[in-house]
């Protein structure tokens, strides 16, 4: 059987992470635990997305190098999932020369059968969400939301991937494949956002403007754009291209691919992971059975706002593991949203659950079981005569 594999979003290292990123991994480790405890074997990636134009605004402004700010943040990342006991396989770093090698050799792939071209482009540009903007992202008064952050007028030349070749492929496939994408509600979205003139994708950013990228292997003045970059971690980790990059001590490719859940939050759902993606993967030749499943999740919200640091609602995971123990706020995290759907954090609902059901219920339950067996069985528990099909099932 082929291994179950398991990834997560792989968390930007702009800042620390956040009770989002304890909630996404905790879920990818319970679902791994479980597939494991099934006698399934299980590879679990998951990591950290370190390149891009904001990370080298906030270097500068530490007065630090990028990759020394990174690293700083990434100790944040590594040492919350050690407390919360989350244990995988895989460690992706979008600076570590192993992926390196695999995004340039994709792009060479693609820029070779003509899925690449040049051109100058004038148009409006998000600062925070580092893409140009097209009239789709207006809002009814013309202008462009608080979410995309600062927008300025850029004119400048970049390469573009030929997205708009492969829109009609994507919509037929998630017709065709409600497995796709969970919960499939999600499916609609996705729909929705690919109706009207489909855009290609810039993927490169002069390198006089932006230097901390992956360098394009066939033009030399430019970076590789973020998603292309970090997208690719699903599969350079996974042993793509292993054999033809020189990439040793990964997985093999052929017994893993594809991903039986790639697990990320409903913001980077559209257009990053369900269109984006798919069709990067389409475009490099991969069949439609070897298109990985996606598992959306929720917010966790704060009285029904969007944590956020104007807001001051952002919750740190590391203080509620220190204040609930690290179970205690894996356990709540697990217990206390749907998957697919938001869920407002509560200090009294975590307070309950880890009283009154950890320790009230399901610690007590432990406690008398444990004193029981000690007390009548000499602390041996053995098979009983009582041999019904459940029963035996279970032994």
């Amino acid at each position: 059987m082929k291994p179950y594999y398991i990834t997560t979003a792989i968390d930007y290292t702009n800042a620390p992470p956040h009770i989002g990123h304890a909630y996404e991994k905790v879920l990818a480790d319970v679902m791994a635990r479980f597939q494991r405890l099934n006698g399934r074997e299980v590879y679990f990636l998951t990591g950290v997305d370190q390149h891009g134009q904001k990370v080298q605004k906030s270097a500068d402004k530490a007065g630090q190098s990028p990759q020394e700010f990174v690293d700083g943040v990434t100790q944040h990342f590594t040492a919350l999932w050690d407390k919360l006991n989350v244990r995988y396989d895989g460690w992706a770093a979008t600076t570590d020369i192993k992926h390196k090698r695999v995004v340039q050799a994709m792009l060479q792939k693609l820029h070779d059968c003509g899925q690449l071209y040049k051109k100058s482009y004038a148009g409006f540009y998000s600062v925070r969400q580092e893409q140009f903007l097209t009239d789709k992202e207006r809002g009814p008064d013309g202008s462009f939301g608080e979410e995309w952050g600062e927008v300025v007028e850029l004119q400048e030349e970049n390469w573009y991937f030929r997205l708009s070749d492969h829109v009609e492929w994507l919509k037929n496939y998630i017709r065709g494949n409600p497995d796709f994408i969970y919960p499939p509600h999600r499916a609609n979205d996705v729909l929705n956002s690919l109706e009207g003139a489909a855009q290609d994708l810039c993927i490169s950013r002069p390198l006089e403007r932006l230097s901390w990228g992956i360098p394009l292997p066939f033009d030399e003045k430019f970076v590789n754009y973020v998603w292309f970059d970090a997208l690719t971690n699903y599969i350079s980790f996974a042993g793509y291209l292993a054999d033809e990059v020189g990439n040793e001590g990964l997985p093999q490719f052929e017994k893993i691919w594809p991903a039986d859940a790639e697990i990320i939050g409903k913001d980077i759902l559209v257009p990053a992971h369900a269109v984006y993606w798919p069709i990067m993967l389409h475009a490099l030749g991969f069949p439609d059975e070897q298109i990985p499943k996606l598992v959306v999740h929720g917010w966790w919200n704060v009285k029904g706002a969007k944590m956020s640091k104007s807001l001051g609602n952002v919750i740190d995971p590391n203080v509620l593991a220190d204040t609930f123990t690290p179970d205690g706020l894996r356990y709540y995290l697990m217990r206390d949203i749907a998957t697919g759907y938001d869920a407002d954090f509560s200090g009294e609902r975590i307070d309950m659950s880890y009283n009154k059901e950890l320790a009230g219920g399901l610690g007590n339950l432990l406690n008398r079981s444990l004193n029981m067996a000690q007390k009548y069985r000499e602390g041996v528990l053995t098979p009983g005569d009582y041999d019904d099909e459940i029963n035996q099932a279970l032994r």
